[in-house]
């Protein structure tokens, strides 16, 4: 094994250890240290943030010096989000938000 390889292993290693440390550690030490009412409460808006951050920059893509690009995304994703919003189903909202997109982007031809 070459020395390149070595540190290369040696690298994925100290990764993993350092994830598995991050994602693991709460579970492990989370009773000997509680988290205040304030972070437990933040915590709840996390998965929020994680898919907003995920589907704005994809549904409203933009290049520097001008306006988002509006395509069929936007308005099957705003129909998708209502649906959920009165239904709460998961998979209402997947198959709405497909449905809207195919459709919108079959009518633009």
């Amino acid at each position: 094994m070459s020395a390149d390889v070595g540190y290369v292993l040696l690298a994925i290693l100290m990764l993993l250890l350092c994830s598995a440390l991050a994602r693991c550690g709460y579970l492990l030490l989370g009773d000997f240290f509680p988290l205040p009412e304030s972070v437990r409460r933040a915590f709840r808006y996390a998965p929020v943030a994680a898919l907003v951050g995920i589907i704005v920059p994809d549904v409203l893509s933009w290049h520097p010096g001008s306006l988002p690009e509006v395509d069929a995304r936007l308005p099957a994703v705003i129909i998708a989000a209502w649906i959920m919003w009165r239904t709460r189903s998961a998979l209402a909202t997947i198959g709405t938000g497909m449905l809207v997109l195919l459709a919108l982007r079959w009518l633009a031809g």
